[in-house]
């Protein structure tokens, strides 16, 4: 059965709201259970990528150009990772003193989703995967806004238009004439950016190439989940 349209714009920002929602009533101290999340997350959207969206974009536009924007796309993420320190993947290194709205993190943050939003409509496990990803990066956005110096109003203003940033690229894409007509494009720059921000997640999750069973379950249960749904 197939997704209501208003689903597939309500569900994203439900999931932003959630995380920050859990972040504001749970004020949670350690991260251990966070980094599982973002484990299975990551694992989930790799599997879905390659399950999904290489398969799809390959099928509909000559190989080498879709290399290219593959490979923009990982660039283009790692030039926003200058100043979101890391918040996709849920690790966010920034000054909690600063008063200000923090205008930087916000127009990173918001390119990221918005490309996020493009391979969406139509394609239910990718709107799952990216609500999966989406929770931890709101919880961890949520700790910091919370606890930084800045007025709560400006937190609240953040989290409001983060959480329509995914939608509002998943419409514009489909509403858009020229946009749709570059859609596989889009996607192959969409798949750079999630192969980027899944192989970090996954790297970091295994920080200190120590062993930890529960992340390797949590792991293995997200490609098995991508490859079954």
């Amino acid at each position: 059965m197939e997704i209501p349209l208003i689903l597939i714009y309500l569900i994203p920002v439900l999931a932003v709201w959630g995380g920050f929602a859990f972040a504001w009533f749970a004020k949670p101290k350690g991260k251990n259970n966070v980094k599982l999340l973002l484990a299975f997350s990551g694992a989930y959207l790799l599997a879905l990528t390659f399950f999904e969206l290489l398969p799809e974009v390959y099928a509909h536009q000559e190989p080498r150009t879709i290399a290219v924007f593959i490979l923009a796309g990982i660039l283009l993420q790692i030039f926003l990772e200058f100043f979101s320190k890391g918040a996709e993947h849920g690790h966010l290194h920034m000054d909690q003193a600063k008063k200000q709205f923090p205008l930087l993190l916000f127009i990173s943050l918001s390119i990221h989703a918005l490309i996020e939003g493009t391979p969406i409509h139509g394609n239910e496990p990718i709107l799952y995967g990216i609500v999966v990803h989406k929770i931890p990066v709101a919880v961890v956005l949520g700790i910091f806004l919370l606890h930084s110096q800045m007025k709560k109003r400006y937190a609240w203003l953040f989290m409001a238009l983060f959480s329509i940033m995914t939608p509002l690229g998943t419409y514009l894409t489909h509403q858009s004439g020229w946009l749709r007509e570059q859609g596989h494009l889009l996607i192959a720059l969409a798949i750079g950016v999630f192969l980027h921000i899944s192989t970090i997640i996954l790297f970091e999750s295994s920080q200190g190439h120590s062993f930890n069973l529960r992340k390797l379950l949590v792991i293995i249960l997200g490609v098995g989940l991508a490859y079954f749904l």
